[in-house]
Formats: C-alpha cells, structure tokens, sequence
C-alpha cells in the first residue's frame, strides 16, 4: 500500500507507488485466481485501497501485492481500539484503528464489522473535516455486500513518526445480532516508489451481545464450571490462559443464579437462598453485595430485563403466576403476570432487542408462552411433557432460540431464529444438559455434562468437532446448565 502525494488542488503525478493492489499489473495470473476466489477487480488508486483486503473471513489481505514480507513479520502492527465486550443495539461506540512502524513514511488501512454469517453489521460515521481522512467503500464478498472503512489520500501522513491513527464511530445495529467481528489491515510503507519493502499487518477484533455465560475470565469464551454442594466451591478451567480457579461462595441447597450482575462482561458467582428470600452476589468488579428478594417458592429467574447490560434479580412466582423484577437500571421493581402453576420459566432474549422476555414452557400442552419486550407474544407448539427446554442462541444471530433436550433419546431439537428446526443426536439419560459458547465462534454448543463419569462432552459449532474433558464430580452442579434450568 503506496501512496501518491497530493497537492491542495491536485494530485502530483509522479513514481511513488499506490496504496494497495497492483491488479492491473497482474491481472490474469493464477496467484490473483488464488487470492480471490471470485475474480474480484480491483482498481489502483492512492485515495484508498479496493475493498475486500481486511483479512477478514474470504478475504486476502495487502500482501496479495505488498509480498516482500508475510503479513504480521514486521515489529510494527495494526489495533483497533475502543471496542467494548459486549454491545447495545443502536449504540454509538468510538473507535481508533492506529498502524505502527517505526521506519515507516505513509500509512493506509481498512477495516470491515461482520457478523457470524459473514455479512455486514453496523454502520460507520467519520468526523467532518475540510480535507476528509476517511471514507466509505463497499464490495461483494460470495455474492455478499460488504463496507469498509478506510483512509484517504488525505488521511496517509503521520503527524508522529512512526504511526498514524484514525478515529470514527461504529453503531450498532438495532438489533442484536450476535458476535459482531471487526477485521483491519493496514500498511507502514518506506514510499520508495515501488510495492516492494513494506510491512503489512492484520488484526481481528469482537464485541459480543451481552449472552457469554459462565464466563469468568477476560475472554469470550465459556469456562467449564461446576458447584459442588457438598463443599460450596466453585471450580472452573479459564479458558483465557487455562488456569485453575477455586472460588468458596454458597452453601448446599442454594440455586445457582451466575449472571454479569456488575457489567464488567464477566460472570459473577452468584446464589439464590430460598430459605431465607436473599440473593448472595460476588461481584468480580463490585464485589460482595446481598438482595432480598423472593419468597421460599419462588423460581429465581436472572436475566436482563432492562437492557442495560447487567443481569437483574428476578423470580418467578408459581403461586400468582407474575414475575417479580428487581431492575438495575433504576431500582423499581417491576410485576408482570405470564405463566401459570406448573409452568417452568425459560427467560431469554427471542427478539434481539437486548433485554430478556418473560417466556413459560408448559409441559402438559408442549407449547412455549413468550412475552417479547419488543415484538409482543408469541406462542409455539415445540416438545413434549419430559423434555427439557434448553433455549440458547444456537444459530448466532443474538436472539435466543427455542429448544428442547429430549433424556430417553439423548435428542437436541431446536427451532433456530434464523437457521430453522435442526435435530441432533447426543447425550444419555442421565446427562445435565449444559448449552453455551465454548468456543468462542458466538454460537452456543450443544454440551451435557455426565454425573456417573464427571465428563463433558460438547459439539463445537465452528468445526462440528466433538470436545471432551474430565471435571467435576459426580453430584457437581455444571454452572452452564442453571442458565437453563430453574
């Protein structure tokens, strides 16, 4: 990536090379057929780079012209920064992508947000200036629009030697639509008139929707996690660097309520004691905080109710039927009546608005009552009397789908929001099904954990590989599985 100085009124026409393809120079060779499955053509130019090289899921990156060195080789590098772990629907976040070489003259990159099924998300917003640094451009990846933002022939010379940053506002779209990945390239050329000799860099980046469980690391993944009662210690595998966390809070009889209670993205051991009515938090920013809130009878039911990206207490109450709503945004409590004795509460988010709707599986009839805080009520004819609701976000699109564990055939039936109905066979009777993200790839896996042998066993829905590990003993609570089951 080169670029062409410019005058106030007009570029200069000279030997210095352009920022990012030489396609016209190598246009027809098999390696361009390689780089770009879909003969893209690209055009050269110093105002920008053609779209399409972020790196990003099908694409290439600057090298597929800037080949001296591999991409990533340099000491320098390419960051995105300002992006928070989880994102609201419609919210306006900064961000600054900044390209780092310590020999380097002029600077250019590109950068694209995309969903789980590659497509775009979001939308971009530059600052006004007389001479603009930033544009927009768009292009098709498989048939696939896609847009980027990246830097103009204003936009290249470093105000500090040696990096060069740009800054623009990412908004989210206005609804959830899961994991959303953000992908740069950029480039620290030497301007030495030719696409030889410069260093490219690639980056990839996310900001998830609020629905990590069992999360209590710095990452995006779950972390297996079991309560065993009998000594009331949390046990956990980070999945951030592996290390083993022991964490001594409740005692034999309280429900499991986990839940990111303080909004740092990161789960909070959490218990519900029915006996005396009060919620136990060990906040991992807020630290310890104690909420009564309940009766003995009651079905804890955490969720966020308000959207704000704190989970809320919350119970069910079999007796009237009402949900009872301890709000973190504002501290009212709120009542609403959905469901009915004998109902089992299956909260999520089913319209991707970010808060969780109030939803009751009723076994006798096999039909899910959901009350949706954006799009109203909705009713669906999914599972049978002894199947177990297990509603998680399978297909990534941010809104949680129907489904149901099936224990005398170890069937997963599940009504994706947007993937449709699937059927998958795996898991014993005697399994505690334990859906969630173990992978990272924004989707929840189909996961159980088995008492008699303390295994887990999940389908990694990026690779459909199978996982299995030890942990746990028999009589362990999987800390996945009280997300689900109440």
């Amino acid at each position: 990536m080169e670029f062409e100085p410019m005058s106030n009124n007009r570029r200069r026409r000279n030997s210095l090379k352009l920022i990012i393809i030489c396609i016209a120079v190598v246009l027809g060779m098999v390696a361009i057929i390689d780089f770009f499955p879909k003969a893209q053509t690209v055009s050269a130019s110093a105002s920008g780079p053609a779209p399409s090289f972020t790196g990003a899921p099908l694409e290439s990156n600057c090298t597929a012209c800037h080949s001296t060195f591999e991409a990533n080789s340099g000491t320098g590098s390419v960051q995105i920064s300002g992006l928070p772990k989880n994102y609201l629907p419609g919210q306006q976040i900064p961000l600054t992508v900044t390209v780092n070489q310590s020999d380097g003259v002029l600077f250019g990159f590109q950068m694209t947000s995309l969903n789980v099924a590659g497509q775009q998300a979001g939308t971009y917003t530059f600052p006004t200036l007389p001479q603009p640094i930033l544009q927009l451009d768009s292009g098709f990846v498989n048939g696939v629009q896609r847009d980027y933002v990246e830097h103009t022939i204003n936009g290249i010379t470093p105000i500090a030697f040696g990096t060069k940053s740009w800054q623009f506002t990412w908004t989210a779209p206005s609804r959830r639509v899961g994991k959303v990945g953000f992908y740069a390239a950029g480039n620290g050329a030497d301007s030495n008139g030719g696409t030889s000799g410069d260093w490219i860099y690639t980056t990839a980046n996310a900001s998830l929707s609020g629905s990590a469980i069992s999360n209590f690391d710095n990452d995006s993944l779950t972390d297996l996690a079991v309560f065993r009662p009998s000594d009331g210690i949390w046990y956990s595998i980070n999945s951030e660097n592996g290390s083993i966390q022991y964490v001594k809070w409740g005692l034999s009889g309280d429900k499991l309520v986990p839940g990111d209670y303080d909004g740092d993205g990161k789960s909070d051991h959490a218990v519900y004691r029915a006996s005396e009515g009060i919620w136990y938090l060990l906040q991992s920013t807020a630290g310890v905080a104690t909420v009564q809130f309940g009766l003995p009878s009651d079905i804890p039911v955490p969720g966020d109710y308000d959207g704000d990206l704190r989970t809320d207490p919350a119970v069910f109450r079999p007796s009237d039927g009402n949900w009872y709503i301890a709000n973190s945004s504002t501290g009212a409590i709120s009542i609403q009546h959905w469901g009915l004795a004998g109902d089992q509460p299956v909260p999520g988010d089913f319209d991707g608005d970010a808060k969780t709707d109030l939803a009751v599986y009723r076994s006798s009839e096999g039909i899910w009552y959901i009350q949706r805080s954006s799009d109203g009520p909705a009713y669906y004819q999914f599972g049978s009397v002894t199947d177990r609701p297990v509603q998680s976000d399978y297909d990534g699109d941010g809104r949680h789908d129907i489904a149901i564990y099936r224990p005398s055939n170890g069937q997963w039936w599940v009504l994706g929001s947007t993937a449709g109905a699937s059927v998958s066979q795996f898991g014993l009777a005697e399994d505690t099904p334990a859906p969630a993200d173990y992978d990272g790839d924004g989707k929840s896996d189909i996961a159980v954990f088995r008492p008699s042998s303390s295994m887990w066993y999940a389908i990694k829905s990026a690779d459909q590989s199978i996982y299995a590990l030890k942990w746990g003993l028999a009589g362990d609570i999987p800390v996945a599985s009280a997300y689900t089951i109440h």
